[in-house]
């Protein structure tokens, strides 16, 4: 195995805001609360407090999960030992979240889960007197089942179809027998890892009542060594923590009037990621999660016959909070305000509208965690690292573009220089020489020789791309294996990680694969990992 990093900023695919955060930039500074570094958390230990009864319910809940979803843990299970754990007051949570894909969908989310597990062990390290646990946050009352419906792995789709509605945590799983039979055959048949890949779907989708239920007997296969707690927010005693805020959100419409502060601000200088609504909430039964909308003051179900007076609604937040469900806006104040959390691990995007909430937690009396970005991978085969060779080009240079990558393999592998830089330098000399001598005899005349000095310059310029163009052409091998490369590793012109399924790594690594990624990454994350393997699957 071999481990390269590439600063984040080199590779093209980070936004301003992610970057200039990284880089600690003055003007992001009133949008956070503390430095994304380990130094950082000192301040957060500091200020996170969490209430003895609330650490209480966390547990007690946790535990009825486990069991609800036939998880057996055993006393000594790591996982077992962090819920235990949760009960102490110098025991922290580090969390990550994310949705409840298929197959766990595309690669970054097992990223999200190994960051998070690698940071609770370097916080350790610099603070031994606490505790700290990683946690798996399921988007079980997510209702967007077109982006969780899928994997993809080698260019080859498999896709659940359902005539099922409303959150996705609580939908039925029957139907995805034909997904396991696609998968099955598409699997090699003489390999043991493609046979832990076929055990682990099955187990997971075939053996489970619904998809919450399967997600975390997967997680927890996958993740049960590092002791990650996996918390469903779809549950009743859960919802009771949250529900003084839910019931804030229905008489006064806080978390709209603080977002759209914050985000007015943060628009000044980068795009702004999420948009409230008046009432951030929606209303969860079977088969439906749909808006909460206000009408003076009267509630109504959107796209429903469902309406409340204030008072009934209160009431039924009183006796059904499981039924209020947080938005984008209010699902992060949600997961603080019942669990003792300090971080939270994600991608640009998720990162980009937490900045936009920090105005919301001070509302509510919650320090809004470390923000902390996950970790991305690069994958390459042996195959693909060979062609990687054979090309001499840098890291830098394989993030870019497939004709910008072109075109910079031949400039620095032609024979001659087609960038002209001799010619232009004795072009610079000459015609510097002649404005001279021209403005001797009239000031004018020199204007003149510099717009000749210009227009040569120019073409030049064209000449060289020509040029640089002609060899180009010669060059259809190179094409070919930039072509191959790219398109492997950056599909549809993306990451790698937004598009391939683990399954494609674990087939060449098997359970090794989270133990690589483990061993090399580096919390908090400022560098890209670009990791070079081998080909036999195994």
């Amino acid at each position: 195995m071999r481990a390269d990093y590439l600063p984040f900023k080199d590779t093209g695919y980070f936004s301003n805001i992610i970057l200039d955060y990284l880089s600690e930039k003055s003007k992001l500074k009133s949008f956070y609360s503390y430095n994304p570094t380990i130094n950082g958390f000192k301040e957060a230990i500091e200020k996170r407090h969490f209430s003895d009864s609330n650490r209480e319910i966390l547990v007690e809940a946790l535990q009825n999960q486990y069991q609800k979803d036939s998880i057996k843990l055993k006393g000594d299970s790591p996982v077992t030992v962090n819920i235990d754990s949760l009960i102490n007051s110098n025991t922290f949570s580090v969390t990550t979240g994310h949705q409840l894909c298929l197959f766990t969908g595309p690669l970054y989310f097992i990223y999200k889960i190994v960051s998070t597990v690698r940071l609770c062990k370097e916080l350790s390290i610099q603070y031994p007197e606490q505790n700290f646990v990683p946690v798996y946050w399921m988007a079980t009352e997510d209702h967007d089942f077109e982006e969780i419906n899928h994997f993809k792995v080698e260019g080859k789709k498999f896709t659940w179809e359902t005539d099922q509605k409303g959150a996705v945590g609580r939908m039925k799983i029957a139907e995805l027998k034909q997904v396991f039979d696609e998968f099955s055959d598409w699997l090699p048949e003489l390999s043991n890892n493609a046979n832990e890949l076929r055990q682990l779907f099955e187990n997971a989708y075939l053996k489970h009542s619904n998809l919450a239920a399967a997600t975390r007997y997967l997680v927890h296969q996958l993740f049960e060594h590092s002791g990650v707690i996996i918390v469903d927010g779809d549950d009743k005693k859960l919802k009771t923590l949250f529900a003084p805020i839910a019931k804030r959100e229905l008489i006064e419409q806080f978390s709209s009037e603080k977002v759209n502060e914050q985000s007015d601000k943060l628009s000044q200088n980068y795009k702004i990621q999420v948009n409230p609504r008046e009432i951030n909430l929606f209303y969860l039964v079977d088969g439906l999660r749909e808006r909460i909308v206000k009408d003076n003051r009267s509630y109504s179900v959107n796209d429903t016959s469902i309406t409340f007076t204030e008072d009934e609604i209160l009431i039924e937040l009183r006796d059904f909070p499981e039924r209020f469900s947080p938005n984008v806006i209010l699902r992060p104040v949600y997961q603080e305000s019942i669990l003792p959390n300090l971080a939270y691990i994600g991608g640009g995007g998720e990162l980009a509208y937490w900045f936009q909430l920090k105005t919301t937690f001070d509302a509510v009396s919650i320090p809004l965690p470390v923000l902390i970005l996950r970790n991305s991978v690069a994958w390459l085969n042996s195959k693909q690292s060979k062609v990687l060779a054979q090309l001499e080009i840098s890291n830098k240079q394989f993030f870019l573009k497939k004709e910008v990558l072109l075109k910079e393999w031949v400039k620095q592998n032609s024979s001659i220089d087609l960038e002209l830089k001799a010619q232009k330098v004795k072009s610079d000399e000459f015609f510097s020489s002649l404005r001279s001598l021209a403005g001797e005899l009239d000031a004018s005349l020199s204007d003149h020789v510099a717009a000749i000095a210009t227009k040569q310059g120019n073409a030049l310029a064209k000449l060289s791309e020509k040029m640089i163009r002609a060899e180009r052409r010669k060059s259809g091998e190179v094409k070919n294996k930039i072509d191959f490369l790219k398109d492997n590793l950056f599909p549809n012109n993306g990451l790698q990680e937004r598009t391939l399924n683990f399954s494609e790594i674990y087939l060449l690594h098997g359970k090794e694969m989270i133990n690589i990624l483990h061993d090399n990454f580096v919390v908090p994350a400022n560098q890209f990992l670009i990791i070079q393997g081998k080909q036999t699957i195994i």
